[in-house]
């Protein structure tokens, strides 16, 4: 606990202190629960993109032994450019994926195999799913940071400023009050030397 002083300037300064910790901690809390109400959506919308990202997987099985034929993916699928925005769940900047934009390839139909159109239809679809879930895990990773560094002020104030507000303005009024005491000790034994002189 740090020095202070025993004024009714540093009495003053205490309790203003206190009503100002006293008048943000509901804020934070508020927001520390905030805070943790996104998080619940942001994993549950996690868990849905891995869910469709599984079922796009799980299409896969009928024809993904047909990839053992030579034929190159990378010039079937290219991703051109992903269309990013900010945006802002209490107080924190978040990233949004706004699109995936897929190079369009054209096909030869009479020199590919006829899956083709439905490997890349599925890859497609699995690019965009894995870039929504790593977006939202970013989103995430974010918010989480964010609920750290509230929780620590909830805790800080909770915990170490107010009860120290709250314990010096104690002890400056238990000093004042003796010195008050003191001078009016002071004041009747001058009075009375006083009168007897």
């Amino acid at each position: 606990m740090a020095k202070i002083k025993h004024t009714k300037t540093e009495l003053k300064a205490q309790r203003e202190a206190l009503r100002r910790f006293e008048r943000f901690l509901p804020m934070l809390i508020l927001k520390k629960q905030q805070l943790q109400m996104e998080i619940q959506n942001i994993t549950a919308r996690i868990l849905q993109a891995r869910q469709a990202e599984q079922a796009a997987a799980d299409g896969m099985q009928a024809w993904v032994r047909l990839l053992a034929e030579p034929v190159n993916l990378e010039s079937l699928v290219r991703v051109q450019s992903f269309d990013m925005a900010e945006g802002n769940i209490a107080g924190v900047a978040i990233p949004l994926l706004k699109a995936v934009h897929i190079e369009p390839v054209t096909i030869n139909m009479f020199t590919t195999p006829p899956w083709i159109d439905d490997a890349v239809e599925t890859l497609t679809r699995r690019i965009e799913l894995r870039a929504q879930r790593e977006v939202l895990e970013e989103q995430r990773r974010r918010v989480e940071e964010e609920l750290r560094t509230t929780s620590q002020r909830v805790n800080l104030f909770e915990k170490v400023k107010i009860p120290e507000c709250r314990e010096n303005i104690r002890v400056i009024r238990i000093f004042l009050g003796d010195e008050q005491t003191a001078s009016v000790a002071r004041g009747k034994i001058a009075k009375q030397r006083a009168v007897a002189a």
